[in-house]
């Protein structure tokens, strides 16, 4: 079960859900390139216990690389309901924030060149009181800031019919 799920209200439903993207696994990758290069290196060296002792830390590095990227991937949920943002990211140390839709501020989109190019960023939910959540990584992340302002307007239309009513 997902933690958006298991937090539902009574009636509560999902909107819209975003994922990570997998440009997240790009530095464990050229990590483990490099590591297949210096242990190429080595074995044409006859010194080569630098050139293994850089291997070893790379090849632990890149390793660590990948299961954060892994853990990252597999534990961040972010989604829209019609009431409320819900975000939760990390295993061991867990980020959680529920916003009400009523109650955000804003929503804004950092991308670097390479998250234009392949259409990843970090999406930060701003709400009153200084409430703030980054989440990095987020696959197609203006599309995702559309969908949480199109609920937002959604859920100010229906809150402002129940006062007319």
């Amino acid at each position: 079960m997902s933690y958006i799920s298991d937090n539902l209200l009574p009636n509560e439903k999902v909107f819209f859900t975003a994922r990570v993207h997998p440009m997240i696994f790009l530095s464990p990758v050229l990590a483990f390139i490099v590591t297949i290069f210096l242990f190429i290196l080595s074995l044409n060296e006859k010194d080569a216990s630098v050139l293994i002792c850089l291997f070893l830390f790379l090849l632990f590095y890149s390793i660590l690389l990948g299961i954060r990227a892994t853990i990252m991937m597999l534990t961040t949920e972010f989604g829209v309901t019609n009431r409320r943002i819900i975000a939760k990211s990390g295993f061991i140390r867990r980020q959680t924030i529920e916003i009400l839709l009523s109650k955000i501020e804003s929503v804004s989109v950092y991308q670097s060149i390479l998250g234009r190019i392949f259409n990843y960023g970090t999406v930060t939910v701003i709400g009153t009181g200084g409430t703030k959540g980054s989440f990095q990584g987020i696959a197609n992340p203006i599309e995702t800031r559309k969908k949480i302002y199109q609920m937002i307007e959604i859920y100010t239309q229906s809150q402002q019919e129940a006062k007319e009513k």
